[in-house]
Formats: structure tokens, sequence, C-alpha cells
């Protein structure tokens, strides 16, 4: 069958390469952590630097493809990469999904909206924006969030403040690298878009997904998602046809998450991850092909596999590392009702904040499987 390879040894390495051994891969794994939840799982694990040029030959002298589970390796290296083996997503891609800057002008060149913005890379930019009073196109004077344009996640490499007077020192923390200035908008929800597409243009879109965050970090999602009345699915039908927009502008390989806010019923781009997505870890449990079997079909050039859902409702609840404040989870407390299913990365250092695991729930409504989910959650922390 042959063997396949990822940049990146987490939890979406992981279900990758457990997804890649199911249907008769070989696999391989570029991680510089010796413990990483994928390399332990892999039939190989380089543990290297993402630019380790003698790893990346390795890589590419014993792999068929590779692809990523993460959005921030060095595009020089996934070019590296494409000069010897298929890469998917290709080095473009995910070149723009890494950078704040490059996927919100992007999205404007679509014609897709975002949330208000400035990009911040010099003193000047903050004299500026300051001196403009606002971020963006004028709105109704809202909080505001810096975030670095690269390497920012789960809330990670981000300002909130409520006036530009706070701009400069906000900036001052970030180290001064390059930034997006966005101002705050009022949600009525988020949801996300999960998709795949194939190297001839062949899609797939998974259920669309309600996310719900706690600092920064997603909390629960839910499928399907019929909008923020609970049957507005016009602005559901408008974040799929977005996507697929997105996917073919880039003429993306590979499966690929886009997250939206709705705010006032409006439409808006929030971002585009390149991989395999948090949010999209209940089609694991409930979908016919889960993102991380279609992520390997793309690689391997196999057709696309069905998208569609097994249950009539699904939740997905994170588990992070503050579970394990008071002691170790009783998991099996949370693990006895019919549809849940726990999943734990085999990560050994729990820590506030760090995805430790997700639970997912099935049932017949999303309002009865949130419900349950957040309680299997908190039956495992039960002492």
């Amino acid at each position: 069958m042959g063997t396949l390879g990822v940049l990146g040894g987490g939890q979406l390495g992981l279900y990758f390469v457990v997804a890649a051994r199911s249907m008769g891969f070989g696999t391989v794994v570029l991680d510089p952590d010796p413990d990483s939840p994928a390399g332990r799982a892999a039939d190989m694990h380089i543990v290297a630097g993402y630019e380790d040029e003698a790893a990346l030959l390795a890589l590419a002298d014993r792999c068929d493809a590779v692809t990523v589970e993460f959005e921030n390796p060095a595009v020089s290296s996934l070019q590296f990469l494409e000069q010897r083996i298929t890469v998917r997503p290709s080095s473009r891609a995910v070149a723009i999904g890494q950078d704040r800057r490059m996927e919100k002008s992007m999205c404007l060149d679509l014609g897709l909206a975002t949330a208000p913005f400035d990009v911040i890379e010099t003193d000047s930019d903050v004299r500026r924006v300051i001196d403009s009073g606002r971020a963006g196109r004028p709105i109704a004077r809202r909080p505001y969030v810096l975030k670095t344009a690269r390497l920012g996640y789960d809330g990670r490499g981000q300002e909130r403040f409520d006036t530009l007077d706070s701009l400069a020192g906000a900036w001052e923390r970030t180290g001064k690298v390059p930034c997006v200035l966005e101002s705050m908008v009022p949600l009525d929800a988020e949801f996300s878009v999960i998709l795949a597409r194939s190297t001839t243009g062949d899609t797939a879109v998974y259920a669309p997904t309600r996310n719900t965050h706690v600092n920064g970090i997603l909390d629960i999602s839910s499928a399907p998602y019929a909008g923020p009345t609970g049957g507005n699915l016009a602005v559901v039908e408008e974040g799929r046809l977005a996507a697929l927009m997105i996917a073919e502008h880039l003429d993306y390989a590979g499966v690929m998450a886009v997250e939206f806010f709705v705010s006032g019923g409006a439409l808006l781009v929030n971002e585009i991850a390149p991989r395999p997505h948090n949010s999209g870890h209940w089609t694991m449990d409930a979908a016919h092909t889960s993102q991380f079997g279609q992520q390997v079909r793309v690689l391997a050039g196999l057709p696309l596999g069905d998208t569609s859902m097994l249950f009539p409702a699904v939740s997905m609840a994170n588990i992070l590392g503050d579970l394990w404040a008071t002691g170790e989870p009783r998991f099996e407390n949370a693990s006895l009702g019919p549809g849940t299913h726990v999943h734990l990365y085999g990560k050994n250092s729990p820590r506030a904040g760090r995805k430790m695991g997700h639970m997912t729930v099935t049932g017949d409504s999303v309002r009865d499987t949130e419900n349950r989910a957040r309680q299997g959650r908190a039956d495992a922390s039960a002492r």
C-alpha cells in the first residue's frame, strides 16, 4: 500500500497514523518530541526539528507522500519535500493558513467578509491606528483583540483591551511581531465547516458544527448546526459555499476547516486551518468516514469517503489538563452512558489549558448530546 508521513506528532497526527495503519499504510512521523503521541503510534518516528534537512531527507526517502498535522511547520521545509515527494496540502496553502495577514487578505479578495481589522507591523502602524481612532472599517465602539499574525492558537498570542490607548502596550507585550488588530464583534454564534478536497477537485463536506469557546479554547462542538436561531439554514449554507470557494481558490488537496462568526445575522470568516480540526473530532464516532480517514484518502489518492452522519446528533467536549488539578480523573464514570466515547491522547504531563483528550456523545438531539457531554466530563472530575 505504501508509506505515508506526517509532520507533527500531536493528537491530530496520532489519529492520522491510526487511520493510515487501519487502511494498510506504513507510517512515519517527524517530530522533535521523543514522546509525542503520534510518534509512539507510528511505524517509525524521526526525532528531529522540522527544519532539519537530514531528517527531511530521511522522511522523503521512506515515504510516498507527506501531510501536516499543524499549520506552523516552516514553509521552506514543505517546499524542500515537494521537490522530492507528494505533499498535501501544498506549501502555498499552508503558508496562507499560518499567517493571519495573508488569510484575511485572501478572504477579502474573494469577497468574503471578516471582522474589521488592521495589520500592525511597525510603530508607525500603531500610531496610525491610534490616531485614526478605529480598527478596520468604522463600527460602534467595541473591545479589541490583537493577534500575532503567526503561531497563535487556543487563545495564545492574543491581547484583549477596551480602548486603542492600550494598543502600544499590547503590541510591546507580543514582542513587536507582526499582528492583526481586530475590532471584536457581537457574536450570534460560531461554527465551522470541515471539508475534504482531492487533487481532481472532488469535495466532501461534513455537517456544519457549532462551537463554543472558554478562555479562547474550544470547549464544546455539536453537529449538525442549524443556524443561530435554530433554523436559519441560509447563513449555514453561505458558510459551506464560502469554505468550498476558499478550497477551490487554494487548489487545496487535503482536509481543511474554516471557522466562521455569525454577527447580526451576517457571516464573517474567522480563520482557516489547513489540516483536520479539533471541532471535527466528532467524525471519529459519528460519521461514516472520519476527518482523519479522509486525510489519508486524499494523501494516498483514493476516492473521498462518505461524510454523512451515523446519528441524528453528536457533541464533543474537550478534556483539558485542568481536570487533573485535584487528582486522576475517573473516566469510568463518564463512559457508562449509551453513545459516549472517551478518547485520551496519551500525553504524560497534564497542565491547565492543555488538550489531553475529548469525549463524544451521540444521540437524537443536539441539546441532549451537549448536556450529556458536559455532564459526562463533570462526572469524570467528581471525587
